[in-house]
C-alpha cells in the first residue's frame, strides 16, 4: 500500500463544514488531511455574508471577520414593508471567516492542502477509500483514508460517488455595490416575479450585498435580467449607488436535504443540503454539522468502530431533522402556489407565526 498516502480521515472541501469538521477531528487527536480545490480557502466568496450574532462567538476567529453588525431584518412585498424584525445578527467577510476556521484547524493538527481538486472516489482495501486527487500543476495522487467528510459544496464530488442521483438547487446571483446611505439593518424582498424565493439588500459598512435567489422556470439569464431590474429599483429608491464595474458572483443554493451517512463517508453543509430551503441560509448549519461529523469521526477512528459515524445522523436528525423537512414543505407549497402573495406570505415566510403552523 506505498502507493497511496494515508490519512485516519479525509475531509474534502475548507469551508465552514469542512474546517469545522477538521477542527473536531484534530482536537480529539485524529489524524486529518483537507482537501480544498481552490488556492486560496474562501476565495471566491459566493455568499450573501450574513450569520446570526450568536454564531460570531462560537466560531474561532469569527470576529474579525465582521464588517458590519446590524439589529433587525425588514421584509417587503410589491414594494412595501410589511414586517420589522428584530433579527441581531454580523454581516462579514465570507474569506475571512472562512480562512479563520481553517487557520483553527491547522492550529489544532490538521493539515490543510490547497489548490487539490477530488477527481473520484472508490472502495479500497480492508473498506477503506480510495480518493483520487488532482493538484492544480495537473499532478495526479491517491490518498487511502477510514473515513471520508464530503464538505465539497452544493454540487458535491463526494455526494455524487456515494449517493447519486438528482438533488434540487436553486440558482442565486448577487452584486456588490457602493451604499447610498448607512444601514443598520438587513432587508428582504417577495415578488411574484421571483418564485418561492426573494431579493435581498445586506449592508456590509460602505457596501451592500445586492442579489437574489429563485427557482428560474427559463434558466439562469432570466434570473440575472432580474436581478438587473432590482438594483435599479434600490438604486431609485437612493440606497445604493451605480457601479460600472460591480463585483458580481453567482452560485447555488441546495433547498433538498441528502442522507449525511453512507457507510463511513459523511456529508456535511451544503454537501448534504444542510442549508434551510426558505431563506437559503447554511453557514451556521454548515459549523454545526461539520463539528458533529468531525467529533463522531474521531470517536469512530479512536474506538476502531466504524458503526459510530451513524450517531452523526441521528444527532444531526435530533436537531434539525424536523426544522429541515417543515421547511421543505414549506417550499414545496411556495413553488406551487399560483397568484398573489398578499394573502398567503405567512404561510411561506420565517418571520410569521403562520409559517410554523403545522
Amino acid at each position: 500500500m506505498s502507493q497511496y498516502r494515508r490519512c485516519s480521515v479525509l475531509v474534502c472541501g475548507a469551508g465552514p463544514a469542512g474546517s469545522s469538521a477538521a477542527l473536531a477531528v484534530a482536537r480529539a487527536g485524529a489524524g486529518v488531511l483537507v482537501l480544498e480545490r481552490r488556492r486560496l480557502v474562501g476565495v471566491p466568496v459566493r455568499c450573501a455574508e450574513y450569520i446570526p450574532a450568536p454564531l460570531a462567538g462560537l466560531v474561532p476567529g469569527a470576529r474579525e471577520s465582521i464588517v458590519q453588525k446590524t439589529t433587525s431584518m425588514r421584509a417587503f412585498l410589491h414594494g412595501e414593508c410589511i414586517q420589522n424584525l428584530a433579527a441581531p445578527g454580523c454581516v462579514i467577510r465570507r474569506d475571512l471567516f472562512d480562512q479563520a476556521l481553517a487557520r483553527a484547524a491547522q492550529e489544532a493538527g490538521a493539515r490543510v492542502l490547497t489548490g487539490q481538486s477530488l477527481l473520484g472516489l472508490e472502495e479500497g482495501p480492508g473498506g477503506r477509500h480510495i480518493a483520487h486527487v488532482q493538484a492544480a500543476d495537473g499532478t495526479q495522487w491517491d490518498i487511502l483514508a477510514d473515513i471520508v467528510i464530503g464538505a465539497d459544496g452544493p454540487k458535491s464530488t463526494v455526494c455524487a460517488k456515494v449517493l447519486g442521483g438528482s438533488w434540487q438547487m436553486i440558482p442565486a446571483l448577487q452584486m456588490t455595490l457602493p451604499l447610498a446611505v448607512p444601514l443598520d439593518h438587513t432587508r428582504v424582498y417577495f415578488d411574484e416575479d421571483l418564485r418561492a424565493g426573494y431579493a435581498w439588500l445586506f449592508p456590509k459598512g460602505k457596501v451592500a450585498n445586492v442579489g437574489l435567489g429563485a427557482v428560474a422556470d427559463a434558466g439562469r439569464a432570466t434570473l440575472g435580467r432580474r436581478l438587473r431590474a432590482f438594483v435599479e429599483k434600490v438604486c431609485d429608491e437612493g440606497l445604493v449607488t451605480r457601479d460600472a464595474t460591480p463585483v458580481c458572483t453567482g452560485g447555488w443554493i441546495p433547498v433538498q436535504e441528502r442522507p449525511c451517512v453512507q457507510g463511513s463517508v459523511l456529508l456535511a453543509g451544503d454537501a448534504a443540503g444542510h442549508t434551510h430551503p426558505i431563506t437559503g441560509a447554511g453557514i451556521a448549519q454548515a459549523v454545526q454539522a461539520g463539528e458533529m461529523a468531525g467529533r463522531w469521526a474521531a470517536q469512530a477512528i479512536g474506538k476502531g468502530c466504524m458503526a459510530l459515524v451513524n450517531n452523526y445522523a441521528e444527532e444531526w436528525q435530533d436537531q434539525y431533522g424536523d426544522l429541515l423537512a417543515h421547511a421543505r414543505a414549506r417550499r414545496l407549497a411556495w413553488e406551487a402556489h399560483v397568484g398573489s402573495l398578499d394573502r398567503v406570505i405567512r404561510s411561506f415566510w420565517i418571520g410569521y407565526r403562520e409559517y410554523y403552523a403545522a
